[in-house]
This record gives C-alpha cells, structure tokens and sequence, in this order.
C-alpha cells in the first residue's frame, strides 16, 4: 500500500473535497444573487412609494405616469431584475431540495418558463401602454 492511498483512507470527505474548487456555477448565482438583492432593495421602495402615489390618480393618471420614461425605464428593471432574481432562487432551492432527477427536471423548466414568461408579458405589457397608451 503507498503512503497516498494509506493517507486518504484516513481522510474525511471534506478533507478529500477541500481544495477541489466548486462543481457548478454556485458563485455566479450567489454574486448574482447578491446583485439584484441589492438592486431590487431600491426598486421596491421606489414602486411601493409610486404605487403609493398612483393610488390618487386612476386610469389616466397611471397610463400617463407610465408614458413617462423615468417611471417606464425603473419599472421595467424592477419587473426585470425581480424575476431574474425568482427564478435563480428558485432554481437554487430546487436544485437543493428535490431529489428525483425527473422532478427536479420538471420543476426547473417550469420556473424557467414561468419566470421568463412573466418577464416577457410584462415587458411588453409596459412598453404598449407606454408607447401606445391605455387605448385598445
């Protein structure tokens, strides 16, 4: 028996698995993660608070407040950066907790349907009353 085979018998798993690097990608979804936490603490104030204001103005004033570019430009990054944000952690918590392999297929084309989805109705949803206005 050689002194390396005899030595990582003697080892614990995470003594062998110390030193290998990440399997996946975990740190690009944990930066990104991090990244649109930070960037949606900013986004939801601002659309609580305009959401807030809005409550006054009705219809019109809310087809106007998203004619404007500012108000159009922020809630399209909030509906952007927060499904992004859902879906990577989703797919984290699925990848983490679901343990048949089909289940776990399943569930991740669902929340990538879902969550691309949404983002894609939204966008356009925004950008044909701000372009267009409320009309049919």
């Amino acid at each position: 028996m050689s002194t390396n085979s005899k030595s990582s018998a003697y080892r614990t798993a995470l003594g062998r698995a110390r030193g290998l690097g990440s399997a996946k990608s975990g740190v690009g979804r944990f930066i990104g993660e991090r990244v649109t936490s930070v960037a949606l603490i900013f986004l939801v104030i601002w659309g609580v608070w305009s959401a807030l204001t809005l409550a006054r103005g009705g219809y019109d004033g809310a087809v106007q407040w998203i004619g404007s570019p500012v108000n159009a430009v922020l809630l399209l990054l909030l509906a952007i950066v927060g499904f992004y944000h859902m879906q990577v952690g989703m797919t984290v918590i699925v990848e983490d907790y679901i343990g048949k392999p089909t289940t776990k297929a399943l569930l991740l084309m669902a929340n990538a349907f879902a969550c691309w989805g949404g983002m894609a109705l939204t966008i356009v949803c925004v950008l044909k009353v701000a372009l267009i206005g409320g009309g049919s």
